[in-house]
């Protein structure tokens, strides 16, 4: 008899907490079945470079900071150190029959409140979780029974904290197996990169925004992207009074004095042929009309950020051909000012003047000349700063220099402003310790009372409000108090809803199931933010391909189109490949990002791991995507409509593949569909004229 029928035997005679505390292993010894040699494979011997986490890569037998694994002052010397949101899948095919650990989150993690829960799934059920486990809390034994089982996830979540940095162990894995000595671990997608989205056409094609906003008196700057061969001649027709183009950039500038509305018809014109396009121009009290578009330092250089640096990544933009398809922006993140500590004397100054302006460190020595060279290039520019004293990453802040900072900003020619909470939770504590009714239990202190919480962007956000200037305003403080439901309170413009993202299909999956929750908030000159994308080449100064597997990239571009969410790059700008390139120049795609409806799209219907998203669009049509959260390919035969709010005769259009691919009546008819895992599809309904 094999051993999988012996287990399968015992199993219904021997209770199975009694197995699970017996061990198979055991079970195996005392039968005695001659033919069989019980086998143990460790974890650690496994590859583990299948494995997805946050930053840096899987560790063997140490911790993720590559210390001795720690739990609560045991240590051990075999193991996996992981992030706290990581999956790991092994392909067992039925030849393993129990897996241990001892679990818990590593002593080496400091500064916050640590919380994490460890999962084990076998063929898509969960066999085993050890609840939320904090730091401290002693190793927790991790048994479970794998008769029969073909393929295992060892997963772990955040706790519910949505910190996806806390350390984890997965401590003395082992398998016991009969007679196998090694297993492979899997990866979920294919890893080769594909391209969906057509070459563009040589004849003009006019893309990005078909609205943008402007206060009264602020400094008008729009370029009309346009693909096609150049060189190009733009005109534009019905342009407002103090406004001007120019016509062979594209660029209009100037200013609009009153308050109104202008329906514009812009024109892009070459060899080929010509397109057109309406722009409605808003002059009042709202900007950002359509989420951002651009590029933020930090996912790529973190800390090593420079003025040339930031060039070269304004000239890159350019160069590709991006700024063609509506990319505007470049933000200087973290590490512009001088640090309070650092070893690099690049980052070592005064804070301040004698009148108290922000001095910025030797790497960036006249930030007006920056803004005038991203100007020039007809892109944008934008900076970043924190309510607290100091920064994230310990430079200096902008707590009790708040009008100074927003004058300062203005008077250097910037048009963003990212504003991080970080050292304001020490301000906030001060706060609260002076209302002891009040109390924060989150490890951003102060950002659970509501009171707290608004004070400081509500500060900076009037300052802003007053410059001769549109300066976007960006809240960075991680969803805190609900920060949806107030954000527009303090004049902000876009705001974060989540911790920070990281290159892994965890992160980019837990924030996107996320995202529904704020829906209802997002419209024109208001957007939620759920983080960068993390395509192309990152790694916060130690670059590296991105993680996501190509499905996983298309999946997130699109998710975050259909979120109608700020769409910043984080990644290289000189190292753009033909496929993160393909990506991100998808005209129909990004559309969607940026119709002028302003409406963000909602799951409305899940099938197993399938979630369908829709969003409506401002001509009445439907931007749907299917999109498959788990682990094997999904081929359903459609026919839900009604439930996503589509009726009639309607034409659906592959948005990737930029190509018609039926008609059909949505109450007679079907949509065959075949989704990849962890992948998309992105297609558009609208009812024919």
């Amino acid at each position: 008899m094999k051993a999988n029928k012996i287990i399968t035997t015992l199993s219904k005679t021997i209770d199975v907490k009694r197995l699970k505390l017996i061990g198979v292993f055991t079970i195996l010894s005392i039968i005695g079945t001659g033919n069989l040699v019980a086998q143990t494979v460790w974890l650690d011997q496994l590859d583990l470079s299948a494995a997805t986490q946050g930053f840096g890569s899987p560790r063997k037998n140490k911790s993720v900071d590559g210390r001795t694994i720690t739990i609560a002052g045991k240590a051990f010397d075999r193991g996996f150190g992981t992030h706290s949101e990581s999956s790991l899948l092994i392909q067992l095919d039925g030849k393993a029959t129990s897996f241990t650990a001892q679990v818990g989150i590593d002593d080496e993690i400091k500064g916050h409140e640590p919380a994490v829960e460890f999962i084990v799934y076998g063929d898509k059920q969960m066999l085993w979780s050890s609840g939320i486990m904090r730091l401290g809390d002693t190793p927790k034994l991790c048994s479970v029974l794998l008769t029969g089982i073909k393929r295992l996830e060892l997963v772990v979540t955040d706790g519910g904290n949505g910190n996806y940095y806390d350390h984890a162990d997965w401590a003395d894995a082992k398998f016991q197996t009969t007679g196998v000595t090694s297993f492979p671990t899997v990866s979920l997608v294919p890893s080769e990169p594909y391209i969906l989205t057509p070459v563009p056409s040589s004849k003009p094609r006019i893309n990005g925004t078909g609205v943008f906003g402007v206060r009264p008196g602020s400094p008008f700057q729009f370029l009309i992207a346009a693909t096609g061969d150049r060189p190009m001649n733009f005109s534009a027709k019905n342009l407002p009074p103090g406004l001007k183009l120019d016509s062979r950039t594209g660029l209009i500038t100037g200013k609009l004095s009153s308050p109104g509305t202008a329906v514009v018809t812009l024109t892009a014109k070459n060899a080929k042929g010509k397109a057109e396009k309406k722009l409605r121009i808003v002059c009042g009290d709202r900007i950002a009309l359509t989420p951002p578009m651009g590029w933020n330092s930090w996912n790529c250089f973190a800390g090593e950020v420079s003025a040339d640096k930031v060039k070269r990544a304004a000239d890159a933009m350019v160069k590709s051909g991006l700024i063609n398809h509506g990319w505007t922006y470049i933000n200087i993140d973290d590490f512009w000012q001088n640090h309070r500590n650092s070893k690099d004397q690049t980052l070592r100054g005064k804070f301040r003047d004698e009148n108290g302006n922000i001095v910025p460190n030797s790497r960036f020595n006249n930030m007006k000349s920056l803004a005038d060279y991203v100007h020039r290039l007809g892109l944008k520019i934008g900076l970043y700063s924190s309510p607290g004293p100091w920064t994230c990453g310990g430079c200096a802040g902008s707590y009790g220099y708040e009008k100074q900072d927003a004058e300062t900003y203005a008077q250097w020619g910037f048009d963003y402003l990212k504003y991080d909470w970080c050292s304001y939770g020490n301000v906030a504590e001060e706060i609260l310790k002076n209302n002891p009714s009040k109390v924060s239990s989150l490890s951003y202190q102060g950002g659970d009372n509501l009171s707290v919480a608004i004070k400081p962007y509500k500060l900076m956000g009037n300052y802003l409000l007053q410059q001769p200037r549109d300066i976007v305003f960006s809240l960075c403080q991680y969803g805190m108090s609900d920060v949806w439901k107030w954000g527009d309170s303090v004049n902000g413009n876009c705001w974060r809803t989540t911790n920070d993202i990281t290159d892994t299909w965890t992160s980019v999956k837990s924030i996107a199931l996320a995202q529904d929750k704020a829906a209802a908030w997002a419209k024109p000159g208001n957007w939620n933010d759920p983080d960068m994308l993390v395509v192309g080449t990152v790694g916060w100064g130690n670059p590296h391909p991105s993680k996501l597997k190509p499905d996983e990239q298309y999946l997130h571009f699109s998710l975050w189109c259909l979120f109608s969410a700020p769409l910043l790059l984080g990644c290289d700008m000189e190292k753009l490949d033909a496929f993160t390139l393909n990506l991100l120049t998808n005209d129909e795609v990004i559309d969607v990002n940026q119709d002028p409806l302003g409406k963000q799209a909602t799951c409305l219907q899940t099938i197993g791991d399938l979630r369908i998203y829709v969003k409506e669009l401002e001509d009445g049509s439907h931007a749907v995507g299917f999109c498959n959260f788990g682990i094997e390919k999904i081929n359903v035969s459609y026919k839900d409509f009604e439930k996503l709010g589509i009726a009639g005769r309607q034409k659906v259009r592959d948005l990737w593949r930029q190509k018609d691919i039926t008609t059909l009546n949505t109450k007679t008819d079907q949509l065959n569909i075949a989704v990849p895992v962890h992948g998309v599809l992105l297609y558009k309904f609208t009812s024919p004229k």
